[in-house]
């Protein structure tokens, strides 16, 4: 059996003296890529769950991750130029605004549904994300051309 030993911080510098601090720059770096994976693997479950119609008790707040996560990425990405926290501000705003414009549209036309709820979402989620993408590779390739 392996023991996992914690370093303690020095007195005087106040610095760790193991690798791997919270504050380490490279350990933040590293934990970007899996915490961003994790999130896609739960918003990709809540949508599987609500659109097979599963009864299980992580249905909803993965599905409530997914219809906020999904369109938060699409519009996040779609902001390149703002800064990290205002990006983050817009994104989860315009998230939460799209949600309820694809809810208040659905009931106004009688056509409520949690699939049709969650697959609109999806669709145009996919959609800002693909014109973002569709647009950055246009200005790639005019600039590469100009240059």
């Amino acid at each position: 059996m392996q023991t996992i030993r914690i370093k303690a911080l020095t007195a005087d510098t106040g610095q760790q003296t193991g690798q791997g601090s919270a504050k380490d720059p490279q350990l933040a770096k590293d934990l970007l890529p899996l915490l961003a994976g994790a999130a896609v693997a739960v918003g990709g479950v809540g949508a599987a769950l609500a659109l097979v119609d599963l009864s299980s008790p992580l249905r909803a707040p993965f599905t409530l991750f997914f219809l906020l996560a999904a369109p938060g990425a699409a519009i996040g990405a779609a902001l390149g130029a703002l800064t990290p926290w205002g990006r983050a501000v817009v994104s989860v705003a315009g998230a939460m605004a799209l949600d309820l414009l694809v809810a208040q549209t659905m009931l106004a036309l009688h056509a409520w549904s949690v699939r049709g709820g969650v697959a609109t979402v999806a669709a145009l989620s996919s959609l800002i994300l693909l014109l973002t993408a569709g647009q950055r590779l246009r200005h790639r390739t005019a600039t590469r051309r100009t240059s």
